[in-house]
């Protein structure tokens, strides 16, 4: 039988998907799901610590978020106009894979101009390709080092929450829309199961011998597209880049050698060390681009356990974690979830799956 889209529909209250972070990133609720015996319990995440035990390992993205969301105008008309940066595609070219808004008079040719608050320019860009309805290919006209267009751009760049967070960028969001380990630039969505880390629960986690191995994955827009089609076989994800180095192999699989808890870190951890399997099933040193979907039935090979956070109905993410903990027990957490208002999404409340 096709695993068809539909099935992972459900009724989310809108006040349930959280606007701000918690107060404290260790103090947002973490639901705890045990798979053998479909056993639900409700604690607070800095409890997690508490299911680890000395040489298990947990996986985590050390992807960055830099600021991806750019306001310009025009030229000519000087109407307003928002570029999201996508992706570079060339960084010598200064070409960008990006979405603009509105996209509709946008077209081959036309330049775009991004200032500061003195009105000077300091950016500029050339339309260069229309590769969606929404996509644009731009090339940026610009002269100085890389180092220096980079520091433009973070300079004039805005933190890319995601549209469903109804209000303007506060303060507070250039340092929780991040994980603490974030060091490698180049995601435009945070991981947001790794946002929950504090540093002194990252410390206790250390000291108790729990071993740390780090992946890179740049999130991007494919993550959340809307998928489209109902027959999920059929659902091409957009890549994204990733990277996992030798020493990340050698902690993970010592850790599957040894049959320890090896825990990943949300979707996108799970989606980097799926996409590198050896022929002797084990995790193998990899980098490159994954498009990997992952939806029921999936046999999981690496990570025996898994953080995330709470999903949209039916987005990708929502449907891996379905795969991950079975469908039938996933969809009861989370009615149980909306019944106990957890909070969902980027911002929202934690899940363990055991």
């Amino acid at each position: 039988m096709r695993t068809k889209l539909s099935q992972f529909q459900f009724e989310l209250p809108e006040k349930l998907i959280a606007q701000y972070p918690a107060d404290v990133r260790d103090e947002s609720r973490l639901m705890v799901v045990h798979r053998e015996t479909g056993r639900i319990e409700h604690k607070v995440f800095k409890d997690i610590i508490d299911y680890f035990n000395d040489e298990d390992v947990i996986i985590r993205n050390n992807t960055k978020v830099f600021p991806a969301r750019l306001y310009g105008r025009k030229e000519k008309t000087g109407a307003s106009i928002e570029v999201f940066l996508l992706r570079e595609l060339n960084s010598e070219a200064r070409l960008w894979d990006v979405l603009v808004d509105p996209a509709r008079k946008i077209r081959v040719g036309n330049k775009l101009y991004f200032s500061d608050d003195e009105d000077n320019d300091i950016l500029v860009a050339e339309v260069v390709d229309n590769t969606t309805s929404r996509g644009r290919t731009i090339r940026f006209l610009y002269e100085g080092t890389d180092a220096e267009f980079k520091a433009d751009v973070a300079r004039l760049g805005n933190t890319p929450l995601p549209k469903y967070i109804n209000r303007d960028i506060e303060p507070i969001d250039i340092e929780r829309y991040q994980t603490l380990y974030a060091t490698e630039s180049g995601a435009v969505a945070a991981p947001t199961a790794g946002l929950h880390f504090s540093k002194q629960l990252l410390k206790k986690l250390e000291i108790k011998g729990i071993d740390f191995a780090e992946v890179t994955l740049h999130v991007g827009l494919g993550t959340f597209r809307n998928i489209e089609v109902e027959d999920l076989s059929k659902h091409k994800m957009d890549a994204e880049y990733f990277k996992i180095s030798q020493e990340a192999v050698d902690k993970i699989n010592k850790g599957i050698k040894e049959r320890r808890r090896v825990c990943s870190t949300g979707t996108t951890s799970m989606r980097s060390i799926e996409s590198a399997i050896s022929a002797e099933q084990m995790l193998k040193k990899a980098e490159g681009w994954t498009n990997k979907f992952i939806y029921p039935p999936y046999e999981f090979t690496i990570a025996n356990s898994m953080i995330t956070n709470f999903h949209l109905p039916k987005s990708s993410l929502c449907i891996m974690v379905c795969a991950f903990g079975g469908y039938d027990l996933m969809m009861e957490a989370y009615q149980v979830a909306i019944k106990e208002k957890y909070r969902f999404y980027s911002y929202g409340d934690a899940m363990l799956i055991l």
